[in-house]
């Protein structure tokens, strides 16, 4: 299986000619006559362009890329039509202490490729070393890699994506994170052809199912082609997940079927049809290279120098991302790259925004992490990107790496301090009353600067990477023996707790206790300032029976169970949406700081013991206050013309039963409760008297009504 020297292959076919091209645009782009490949490598000695049968078996062709535009090596093949499959070659030197790990034996997959045929078959000839060799990667593998590699498809470039699109305001977002394939597996509403597909988004089971919810967005983690690693292969698993990025501008084969992006297009559409906006998990930190020790598919091969960080006279690999490698977005073609990719899917496939994983790493500079980077200006200049929903997961493994509330307008940010104080206090910490009022005030102390509006706080409980709602009350502990890495996968802090029994149980006690602590987390994160987001299957009771690092099941594990759903709690999530939809004071844009309105004069919040009393110091020290009262009024600052006479008071009480006092109303309005996350099915009623009694672990929120015109409530 050595790699076949290019005189045993014609450098054309019959039928075919050849001309010099264009460097522009990049990729295999079909033309009136023919084909155009142009490929980027600043350091390459030689680009073969390889074509293969229809099978992706054999090797028909190898073209050199004679010309070059500055380090863009182009060639136009006239004759050639879409659906030929191909791949490259590149030639130059094999010096990995220096940074470069040419190898013309590999064949690579063009960055640029909008389609693949085929997929990874792991073998020792991926690898441009020889494994198992004492010099280990300086050692060179001259096995050709083609047989186990999938082809690169010549595509016409897609027409841009149809509308209108949904044009959903900050204020009114919120967001449904979801796996594409795990969403719509078990659905069995969902068209049999079309489960784990991305037809299946737009089922009309799901598209019911979230219009139920009042979610405005869909957040698909990654959909883009990516690696299914060895290890895992080795182990009957794959990366679920899909966080080992193939191709950056090629949809994961197994999500499109026979149609290609065509069908995620057609999903896309759909999905706008019934209002509902669609937000893509990406990964442009790191690769599915891997590192030093990792196979050669693409970029290494390309031009390993200037696509990826390397350290320590060029060997070794920055791994700010914990995977292996990291790409260089500081060189201008890598920069590039990423900007092509986020705008062909915009443009091309109709999405309307994008979550940026690990998202430290996209802005780091020599100097760290800079708000000013060369990806955050280009980006934010973008006219096509700017105008879509930009959100950071404002993290990374590297130096100075945890940059939460440090993203300028317009990203919105992943808060994990939300996530693990809304966890805290509805277990009972003690202490954590401030912490969760910062936390329903839209974290304020980290976000409120810059002029960014208090929704750029994207508050979520659970996500994919962790426990689900349910194993979130129902486990201690992780349980993530199914991942075959001995448990020390997955976070160990989940500041979760099991209610008395690890895993199911049918004690009636436990399990009302559970669902209370469900409903007044769910509360609280729909009666916080910032932008909700909801991880799917939570609102049905869905269970990962413990893994909190499903990444690599794609089975029962990972997928979403639709086979007992819990309607009662997702009645109550539709509840909670509906209300948080209803009353604005809820979802604003300015930050709360109990400053007086411009209305009346009077603070824009309130906060009250369930006595009446406003907390002293010593009160917010209290590590036995577990009972938090608030008022919420328009914003100071909010314009005379956008303000309303809406007020919530709402009572997050994580100890046990407590009378609370309401605050005063004005002449003629009383107060009416409108939820208790201990009653969920109750419906809204006027609150005689003073004072309320508040359950145990539970949320309840009132708002102001007219009184009846004989004076009463």
């Amino acid at each position: 299986m050595t790699g076949l020297p290019p005189e045993d292959l014609p450098a054309i076919l019959p039928g075919l000619s050849l001309s010099a091209g264009s460097p522009e645009p990049l990729g295999a782009t079909p033309t009136a006559w023919g084909v155009n490949f142009a490929l980027f490598s600043a350091n390459a000695d030689r680009v073969e362009l390889c074509l293969f049968d229809a099978t992706g078996e054999k090797e028909r062709a190898r073209i050199p890329l004679t010309e070059r535009s500055g380090d863009i090596w182009h060639v136009h093949v006239e004759g050639l039509l879409p659906g030929q499959l191909y791949g490259y070659r590149v030639h130059g030197p094999y010096l990995p202490a220096e940074g470069h790990r040419f190898n013309p034996a590999k064949l690579l997959i063009d960055p640029y490729a909008r389609a693949l045929h085929g997929a990874i078959r792991w073998h020792d000839a991926l690898y441009g070393y020889i494994p198992g060799d004492p010099q280990a990667d300086l050692s060179f593998n001259p096995l050709d890699s083609a047989p186990f590699m999938p082809k690169c498809v010549v595509t016409e470039a897609p027409p841009p994506a149809p509308g209108p699109r949904p044009r959903i305001a900050e204020t009114e977002t919120l967001i449904y994170e979801a796996h594409l394939k795990g969403l719509t597996r078990l659905h069995p509403g969902v068209p049999e052809p079309h489960r784990g597909r991305a037809l299946g988004l737009c089922a009309r089971a799901i598209l019911d199912h979230l219009r139920r919810l009042n979610v405005t967005s869909l957040e698909l983690l990654p959909v883009q082609a990516h690696v299914d690693d060895r290890f895992l292969v080795e182990r009957g698993l794959s990366n679920y997940w899909g966080y080992q990025p193939l191709a950056f501008f090629a949809l994961h084969p197994e999500y499109a079927g026979a149609g290609g992006l065509a069908e995620f297009r057609t999903a896309v559409q759909r999905l706008h049809g019934a209002g509902i906006e669609v937000i893509l998990d990406v990964v442009y930190n790191h690769t599915g290279e891997g590192d030093h020790l990792g196979p050669t598919l693409s970029w290494r091969g390309i031009d390993n120098l200037s696509y990826y960080r390397l350290v320590e006279t060029g060997r070794y690999y920055a791994n700010d991302t914990g995977t292996g490698n990291t790409l260089n977005l500081t060189h201008p073609m890598v920069l590039r790259m990423v900007m092509d990719s986020l705008r062909h899917w915009v443009e091309a496939a109709g999405v309307d925004g994008f979550r940026f994983d690990l998202a430290t790493v996209l802005a780091r500079e020599a100097e760290g992490f800079d708000a000013g980077s060369g990806f955050l200006d280009a980006i934010r200049q973008d006219p096509v990107l700017r105008a879509v929903k930009l959100i950071a997961e404002p993290w990374d493994l590297g130096p100075g790496g945890y940059q939460l509330g440090a993203w300028p307008w317009p990203f919105l940010e992943w808060n994990d301090r939300f996530r693990d104080g809304v966890r805290r206090f509805w277990r009972g910490d003690a202490g954590l009353v401030g912490d969760l009022a910062a936390r329903l005030t839209g974290s304020a102390e980290l976000f409120d600067h810059s002029g960014r509006p208090a929704t750029s706080s994207v508050n979520f409980i659970t996500a994919h990477d962790g426990f689900t709602l349910e194993d979130l009350v129902s486990y201690r502990v992780k349980h993530n023996e199914a991942n075959g890495e001995g448990g020390r996968d997955g976070r160990d802090e989940n500041f979760s707790d099991n209610l008395g029994v690890e895993g199911p149980t049918s004690d009636p006690a436990i399990r009302a206790a559970r669902d209370a602590r469900k409903r007044a987390m769910l509360a609280t994160l729909f009666l916080s300032q910032g932008t909700p987001m909801l991880l799917g299957g939570d609102e049905i009771g869905n269970s990962q029976s413990g893994n909190n690092n499903a990444y690599a099941q794609d089975n029962e594990i990972g997928w979403i169970d639709w086979r007992a759903p819990d309607d009662r709690l997702a009645a109550f999530v539709a509840r909670l949406a509906a209300l948080r939809r209803a009353h604005p004071v809820l979802r604003q844009r300015r930050f709360l700081h109990a400053r007086p309105r411009l209305v009346d004069g009077k603070p824009d919040i309130f906060w009250r013991l369930p006595s009446g009393r406003a907390p002293d110091p010593a009160d917010w020290r209290d590590p036995a206050w577990r009972a938090l009262c608030v008022e919420i009024r328009a914003a100071a600052g909010t314009p005379r013309y956008a303000a309303t006479d809406d007020a919530i008071f709402a009572v997050f009480n994580a100890g046990d039963r407590v009378e609370v006092r309401l605050p005063d109303c004005p002449a003629g309005m009383c107060w009416q409760e409108i939820l208790d996350s201990a009653a969920p099915e109750a419906g809204t009623r006027a609150v005689e008297g003073a004072t309320v009694e508040v359950a145990a672990q539970s949320v309840k929120v009132f708002t102001r009504a007219p009184r009846d015109q004989g004076g009463k409530p």
